[in-house]
């Protein structure tokens, strides 16, 4: 099973490209950030002819998710608020379109849009801290509900050093702040594991080249496209992988697509 997550960046800007990527790669699953578009406008007849079934949450211009798959799409939960309904600050952290969640053949599948968070100085950083922390509360009833997860997405943060093209400077500004680490470290626990790190722990590995400052063309990147797996998922996990090519194609997303493979679902000893 090839599950993937790609932030696209406008995904009717860059439809083409997406369906020549699912033409030539065929995940199970795609995970799609910045959609940037309502969902009545979103190009589902273009992925349903490719087989895939599409669950999407959309707004105008910004934000925007979606799930892909060939597999059947059961029990799609969008928004904070479907599994926190009593709690106000999950309806209101819901107004952007950041999160979808889907079961796939026995797998929840949570994408994720993690806000950015502009700058430390920003009220922007401030509600990045606060939806981080609903996160958390959001995966502690989801643990609660038993089904093995699989999170990926966005996440806007470079989580160490080594996912950061200049740590030095970069360390302790937006998306490498103590703060941020620190929230996405509380919301992982003891559960889930970057896939990546476990086939990958060297540094060089980037997701996102910031259309400024030439940073594709000197390979200045950050790793802030991430995959968490449950502890029953990660030992199904045969390998982890960035599809980096895509960044060089004319008018790309900013992002790359990074894709987990799975042995699923898990062999068993039913026949002896």
């Amino acid at each position: 099973m090839k599950i993937a997550t790609w932030n696209v960046n406008s995904v009717r800007t860059r439809l083409e490209q997406v369906l020549a990527w699912l033409q030539q790669e065929r995940p199970d699953v795609l995970c799609l950030q910045e959609t940037k578009v309502t969902d009545e406008l979103f190009p589902r007849e273009a992925f349903e002819a490719l087989g895939y079934a599409v669950a999407i949450s959309g707004q105008k211009a910004y934000n925007g998710v979606a799930i892909l798959s060939l597999l059947p799409l059961e029990d799609v939960q969008i928004g904070f608020e479907a599994l926190l309904p009593a709690e106000q600050e999950a309806a209101g952290l819901s107004e952007q379109k950041r999160v979808i969640s889907a079961l796939i053949d026995g797998i929840r599948v949570l994408n994720l849009y993690v806000p950015n968070g502009s700058s430390l100085k920003s009220e922007k950083y401030a509600y990045k801290l606060e939806w981080l922390a609903c996160l958390r509360r959001y995966l502690e009833e989801q643990e609660r509900q038993g089904d093995p997860l699989c999170m990926v997405g966005d996440f806007n943060i470079g989580p160490e050093a080594r996912d950061i093209h200049d740590p030095e400077r970069l360390s302790g500004g937006i998306m490498a702040s103590a703060a941020e680490r620190s929230a996405l470290q509380q919301l992982l626990g003891e559960r889930l594991t970057d896939v990546f790190r476990v086939f990958e722990p060297e540094a060089g590995h980037w997701s996102w080249w910031d259309y400024r400052t030439g940073a594709w063309d000197r390979d200045r990147g950050w790793r802030i496209d991430h995959i968490y797996l449950c502890e029953q998922l990660l030992a199904s996990a045969t390998g982890c992988v960035i599809h980096k090519a895509t960044r060089g194609n004319e008018q790309p997303s900013d992002h790359a697509p990074v894709v987990v493979n799975l042995v699923w679902p898990p062999e068993t000893d039913d026949w002896n």
